[in-house]
């Protein structure tokens, strides 16, 4: 039975919004893949990026819902056909379950009523095609590269050409091998008894707005809408029909004005581990909107790894740190893979932070198992803000410093 609120306080819609996000890390039951997928399942998406300073991100998001993750645990999803990859605002892994729900975009990008990067040469596409289905899965390198060469990254137009089947729904990524993606005919990836009907503009909207507000708690129509591009009509009117039916509600929080499932208020009864602390991705669902991790959380972030080195701030990939339920302090941090050393080439704390000793504890019980995630054995700190944090906590914990 759900409860009937109004409002929310600033502290209960921060709680909401975590549990929601299952942060902080919650125990899981079943074995440690089921746990990896049920994540997935439950936040719609994962991104995947290709920076490598540390562990990359969608190994580092899943890491974060599930204690017991391993970087494998996506592709033998991937080869048990429980997850694919696509297009979510970035490119993502996402549910098998969702997959129909693809199909919108997909079928809008091959009539031409939506553009991806690249300029479509259909004759090239056939070609590239035609060899797949003769041949089996095959990488961007096993053809042939000569032509003209697309954006910042010079593609090749084999692979232009393999990137738009596989926007257009044609072909499907069966794996990677080394990070490269390995296409093969849609048809050979998918399994036999999943639903591929293309869902109704109804179906649709409810779906975005329902997969949305679960796994963030509460939502405004441009945050929905941020995720999938082209939605806005389909997601207005599923959150007018939505409204008349019971489905959702209006809630305030502040001066702000939010969605929300009626019962998910009941995660409001649910206590949040206020003591766990997770070092988080830049991409982290929870913070990948900025504007609305400002909003709930009163957390200013910018990835600086796209701003020139002498305007950094906080470094090059800045870690935001969730601790105490607040966003409470910033870790800009490098593994080095060869020396098996995480250097912190800075940790900043937010000027909020009061209860440092406490804070510390907490850092390095997680920072032990941050060290394993990403293949390393000890820690080097290089700068602390405020400075007396490194006296602190290397006076403290000795043992984690190489």
């Amino acid at each position: 039975m759900s409860l009937k609120k109004e409002s929310l306080s600033v502290r209960e819609a921060q709680k909401l919004v975590l549990l929601s996000q299952r942060l902080p890390t919650q125990k899981v039951v079943g074995s440690a893949q089921e746990a990896t997928l049920s994540a997935i399942e439950h936040l719609g998406y994962v991104q995947i990026d290709t920076i490598s300073v540390i562990e990359r991100a969608h190994h580092h998001t899943l890491y974060n819902r599930n204690s017991r993750y391993k970087s494998a645990h996506i592709q033998e999803l991937i080869a048990d056909k429980k997850v694919f990859e696509y297009w979510a605002h970035a490119a993502s892994y996402l549910p098998m379950t969702d997959y129909r729900f693809t199909l919108p975009r997909k079928q809008a990008i091959a009539y031409g009523k939506q553009k991806h990067w690249y300029k479509r040469d259909t004759k090239l596409m056939k070609s590239v095609a035609e060899r797949i289905k003769a041949e089996g899965p095959l990488m961007a390198k096993d053809f042939d590269k000569k032509g003209k060469k697309h954006g910042e990254w010079k593609t090749a137009p084999t692979k232009q050409a393999l990137e738009n089947l596989f926007m257009e729904g044609e072909l499907m990524i069966s794996k990677r091998v080394n990070f490269h993606k390995v296409y093969d005919l849609t048809e050979r990836v998918l399994p036999s008894s999943l639903n591929t009907t293309t869902p109704t503009d109804d179906e649709y909207g409810r779906f975005l707005v329902k997969k949305y507000l679960q796994a963030n708690g509460l939502g405004k129509l441009t945050e929905m809408t941020y995720l999938i591009k082209n939605t806005k009509p389909l997601v207005t009117q599923a959150l007018k029909n939505m409204l008349a039916d019971g489905e959702i509600e209006l809630i305030r929080v502040a001066d702000n004005e939010y969605y929300i499932l009626p019962e998910s208020l009941e995660l409001l009864s649910k206590p949040l581990a206020r003591k766990k602390l997770n070092i988080l991705s830049p991409f982290d669902n929870l913070l990948i909107q900025r504007k609305r991790t400002s909003d709930i959380f009163e957390f200013d972030y910018l990835l600086e790894c796209y701003v020139p080195q002498q305007k950094r701030k906080f470094g090059y990939f800045t870690l935001p740190i969730l601790w105490d339920g607040k966003l409470i302090a910033r870790m800009d941090s490098k593994a080095d893979r060869k020396e098996k050393v995480l250097n912190i080439n800075q940790l900043t704390l937010e000027p909020g932070l009061k209860k440092t000793e406490a804070f510390a504890v907490a850092f390095n019980k997680e920072l032990q198992s941050f060290l394993k995630f990403n293949n390393c054995q000890g820690v080097r700190f290089h700068k602390t803000i405020p400075s007396n944090f490194q006296q602190e906590f290397e006076s403290s914990y000795p043992h984690l410093i190489a």
